[in-house]
């Protein structure tokens, strides 16, 4: 995934706001401590007011302020309104033994979605970065949902058409 300089600067602004104490933020503000040209960020934040990630108020004491609590502000949100909706381009039709490609492209894109669904304005904010790793609790049950102690690791790789088991003899892939 490629996360364009506007979606970065949209990112470091609204988490500026998510650390902020409660109460209007000038632009300027956010502009000097995330070191974002001005005219741009003025343009990021109409797109994220627009898009009602965030609030404004005009005058002396104006600023912005993000609309919601940044717990309920997801990573997605942001780049959702900065990029759009992804498209997702299709890989198939690779020839011979590159076809499988196609599908790690689409786990690729599966594993970015679920990042940045799982990561709050908040977690970034407090630098509280939940554990979003392959084989880690909660990004294995934010990917394949809760898992059910009464099933031992043996049966859950039994179902998982990919898993591989070594057998007595079998020199393995």
């Amino acid at each position: 995934m490629r996360i364009s300089a506007r979606t970065q600067y949209a990112l470091r602004a609204a988490t500026e706001l998510a650390a902020a104490p409660p109460g209007p933020v000038p632009a300027e503000k956010i502009a000097v401590a995330q070191n974002i040209p001005r005219r741009f960020l003025d343009n990021i934040l109409l797109q994220l007011r627009r898009a009602g990630l965030i609030h404004s108020q005009r005058g002396p004491d104006g600023g912005y302020w993000l609309a919601r609590p940044a717990e309920e502000i997801t990573l997605a949100d942001v780049v959702m309104v900065v990029e759009g909706n992804p498209e997702h381009s299709q890989h198939g039709g690779y020839p011979g033994v590159a076809g499988p490609l196609a599908d790690v492209w689409s786990l690729l894109r599966e594993h970015e979605e679920t990042l940045l669904t799982e990561i709050t304005l908040a977690h970034i904010a407090k630098d509280a970065l939940p554990d979003a790793r392959p084989g880690h609790a909660q990004y294995d049950q934010a990917v394949k949902g809760p898992r059910d102690p009464r099933r031992s690791v043996e049966d859950l790789q039994a179902d998982d058409p990919g898993h591989h088991q070594q057998q007595a003899g079998d020199p393995g892939r």
